[in-house]
């Protein structure tokens, strides 16, 4: 039963990029492209669906009207207290602008009275509302000197001085404010300084309607900054996301034409090296011809086959002379270990003869 509903509500919703452009539009916090919502249709669905209960900031609609009531009373508050607040400080620069001018000008005694009231008037209220035990700034606190509101209280003026007071405040202290108002005026709009106090009055009137409108605008400009911002990040994904696609394109086509062209260049390297080495082998061997040209003249040559005719002669006549005493020493293994001794015997009485003959000689020179 519950499908029939369903079904329809996403029919409404839309289809294709109509319902990706929607939730799009609104959730722009979220970081999200187009192309994930193309390829997840179903979480695009739960989105789509999502929007009919969530607002731009993803509260939902009865917390959003909670939380809109909550700010009303929060706001309302705000003003009562900045209004209370406002006034405490006015009626403080008041009595400083007093003291100040007390010290470069007389004052009249009405008007001292009227600030001395004043200001007594604050203090006391401030130190009663301190040693107050209901405010939450006292509580579980001892009392400051011991001291009771009702003591503190004895301390205010005269009622007839407070009554004074009371009847000129309004008057003093719309003085204030309009020169406050006024200064605030030359400061938002240096150029109207010049002009007279009455043309000044009336574009006070009309500087909250400006500065409300320069709020207004202020937050139109934040708010478009801040939509201008989410589509920047959005934008700067989608080139990031396409330049990464670029990359990895331009990189597949880098590897296919190295593998092309490395088998050419490597064919031709091998090419090269091989007629290089070729060239090197035929230096080497011109060098060694050009040496043996240098070293080798005619007359060497002829000198050097003479030479090597004598020695093969002569080779061969003591390859005759050894094969003849290889002979002749195999006969003698043949005898035994009799005839070793006697040959012993005979080396010796040969190295013998032969001394005494050195010996003779010797003597005989």
């Amino acid at each position: 039963m519950s499908s029939a509903p369903e079904s329809a509500h996403i029919s409404s919703l839309g289809k294709g990029d109509g319902i990706r452009q929607q939730v799009l539009a609104s959730f722009p916090l979220c970081d999200m492209t187009e192309d994930d919502l193309s390829q997840n249709p179903q979480f695009c669905v739960l989105l789509a669906t999502l929007t009919q209960h969530l607002d731009r900031t993803g509260l939902t609609v009865p917390l959003k009207t909670e939380l809109d009531k909550a700010d009303q009373k929060l706001q309302s508050h705000r003003r009562q207290w900045l209004r209370s607040e406002g006034l405490h400080k006015g009626l403080q620069e008041m009595i400083q602008d007093h003291c100040v001018r007390k010290h470069h000008a007389t004052i009249p005694p009405d008007q001292s009275m009227f600030y001395e009231t004043m200001q007594r008037c604050l203090l006391v209220a401030q130190a009663v509302r301190l040693l107050d035990p209901s405010c939450p700034t006292s509580q579980d606190k001892t009392s400051i000197l011991g001291l009771k509101p009702q003591q503190v209280e004895e301390l205010m003026p005269s009622e007839k001085n407070v009554q004074r007071m009371k009847q000129s405040l309004p008057r003093e202290l719309e003085k204030h404010l309009k020169k406050n108002c006024l200064s605030l005026l030359s400061y938002y709009q240096p150029e109207w300084e010049s002009e007279s106090d009455g043309l000044k009055t009336t574009k006070l009137s009309h500087l909250s309607s400006q500065l409300e409108q320069e709020k207004k605008r202020t937050e139109s400009l934040k708010e478009t900054c801040k939509e201008n911002m989410v589509l920047l990040q959005r934008q700067t994904q989608l080139y990031l996301c396409e330049l990464t696609k670029c990359i990895q394109l331009l990189q597949s086509l880098i590897m296919d034409c190295r593998l092309k062209i490395q088998t050419d260049l490597d064919r031709k390297k091998l090419d090269y090296f091989e007629a290089k080495c070729e060239l090197v082998l035929q230096k080497v061997k011109t060098e060694m011809v050009e040496i043996q040209l240098d070293t080798y003249t005619v007359d060497s040559i002829s000198a050097h086959r003479k030479m090597r005719e004598k020695l093969d002669s002569e080779l061969k006549a003591c390859q005759a002379e050894k094969q003849s005493v290889e002979l002749k020493l195999a006969s003698f293994e043949i005898l035994g270990k009799e005839f070793e001794a006697l040959a012993e015997e005979y080396c010796k009485l040969r190295q013998e003869i032969e001394t005494k003959n050195w010996v003779l000689k010797e003597f005989t020179h």
